[in-house]
């Protein structure tokens, strides 16, 4: 009966991580909408929600302590406690990324901004929500391959970046210095929020394998 209750248990932590998962998706893809829109109502509640986050970040990080001290779990039931922990600080670290792109356009949102670049940044901004959407899916069904296309993905961002660099190179002499600023922070928060993505596919394939990444192996 103590064992239903400790699967029980785990699985309440996965569900919370997919929970706080599924808001921080929300709240990255509200941060795109405000910079594409200049939208400084929908900053605020980006930034409102990120108190929400922390909050389960903390709540989930409880949670797992207390199964470790009380169920003392070994193999992969303390590779999935460890786990829940390490993947909702990343959620919370997107949220926080998420909260840095309102607070911009919160300081800075000109009128007639380049399409152009707005235009990248959208589809920089959708592109991201696909690798999120993968990784949540690679953690909810433990799949590796699904896991592995994560890096692929992540390359995918990262040319984006790197052509909205060079797209805003061209703007300099008719922008606000303030505003290309804006925008290229933007795009390396989304940039970054990929990067998390990837860590954290990393510790999926450490939860299912036992692998971690020197290439040694956890009992």
């Amino acid at each position: 009966m103590l064992r239903k209750g400790f699967h029980e248990e785990l699985d309440d932590l996965q569900r919370n991580v997919l929970t706080m998962g599924r808001i921080t998706r929300q709240a990255i893809e509200n941060a795109v909408k405000v910079v594409v829109d200049c939208d400084v109502v929908l900053a605020d509640e980006v930034i409102a929600l990120d108190d929400k986050i922390d909050e389960l970040n903390y709540d989930i990080e409880e949670h797992a302590m207390l199964v470790i001290a009380r169920q003392a779990p070994v193999a992969s039931d303390l590779r999935l406690c460890w786990t829940t922990m390490y993947i909702a600080l990343h959620l919370e670290r997107m949220a926080d990324l998420c909260v840095n792109m309102a607070k911009g356009v919160k300081r800075v949102c000109p009128v007639g901004a380049v399409a152009e670049v707005i235009k990248h940044i959208d589809q920089m901004g959708q592109q991201t929500l696909v690798l999120v959407d993968t990784c949540l899916k690679a953690y909810e069904e433990k799949d590796l391959e699904i896991a592995g296309k994560l890096i692929e993905m992540d390359d995918v961002i990262d040319r984006m970046h790197k052509n909205i660099f060079e797209q805003l190179s061209k703007y300099q002499s008719n922008e606000s210095m303030e505003w290309i600023g804006s925008i290229l922070l933007a795009s390396r928060y989304l940039e970054r929020i990929a990067d998390h993505c990837v860590d954290i596919a990393e510790r999926i394939n450490y939860l299912v394998t036992g692998q971690i990444p020197d290439g040694s192996q956890v009992n």
